[in-house]
């Protein structure tokens, strides 16, 4: 099953409170508009070669655009974007309204040139949230990347596959893995707080062969000794 259709699934079940970000593969009209409805806060990467027609220029440098049902086409995506700028309200299944950001990184392909990140978010004030703070979320938004090689290269093992073969016991070996993952993130973050450290500068591998050698002495207890 696709990221997509995983990610339909998921939608339903956010916060008001909360603001989800994902990179520029999840994006479609439809998942946008399931994922407005809930009243969280969005921040997705635009996918490349997406249309956002610009209805108003802010202070800040970013702008407001709007995402149009790609079903609708011709003179009705005309009126639409003319209703848009002059400030009418839009029927959210026909288009929305969007805060496009866009910044450079610098060199990012090693070749000496930038790449332009362009975000949606349906934080249209600016004094909600500045252009800056909804870069630095997005760029946070890698950490899940990290978390990712954290699990299958280094605490699972490169190239090692789940050793069980019906579906249930799948599930519970995944269950395993991640639980065992969540205690060993929970172990650097308080250590982390502990020594007034961020942790993303607290090395996992290291973190992770400590906890190994730890359970290895703890596991040598001959089980005829424990009552």
């Amino acid at each position: 099953m696709g990221e997509k259709t995983l990610a339909n699934r998921l939608y339903p079940r956010l916060n008001g409170d909360e603001l989800l970000t994902a990179d520029r593969n999840f994006y479609s009209f439809d998942a946008w508009g399931r994922a407005a409805r809930t009243g969280a806060a969005l921040l997705w990467r635009a996918p490349t070669g997406l249309r956002l027609p610009v209805v108003k220029v802010l202070p800040d440098g970013t702008y407001l655009a709007v995402l149009v049902n790609p079903a609708i086409r011709g003179p009705r995506r005309e009126r639409i974007l003319a209703a848009a700028r002059a400030g009418a309200e839009l029927d959210p299944d026909d288009a929305q309204l969007v805060r496009v950001v866009e910044y450079d990184v610098p060199d990012r392909d090693g070749g000496g040139t930038g790449e332009l990140i362009v975000l949606l978010t349906t934080i249209t004030d600016p004094g909600s949230a500045r252009a800056d703070e909804l870069a630095s979320a997005y760029h946070q938004r890698w950490e899940e990347e990290t978390s990712n090689d954290q699990l299958k290269t280094h605490l699972r093992g490169p190239g090692r596959v789940l050793r069980s073969r019906l579906p249930d016991l799948v599930h519970q070996e995944i269950w395993a893995w991640l639980i065992v993952h969540h205690a060993i993130s929970v172990l650097i973050s308080r250590a982390a707080e502990a020594a007034d450290l961020d942790p993303d500068r607290v090395s996992f591998t290291r973190v992770l062969r400590i906890v190994r050698r730890t359970a290895t002495g703890t596991a040598a207890i001959p089980p005829s000794r424990v009552d």
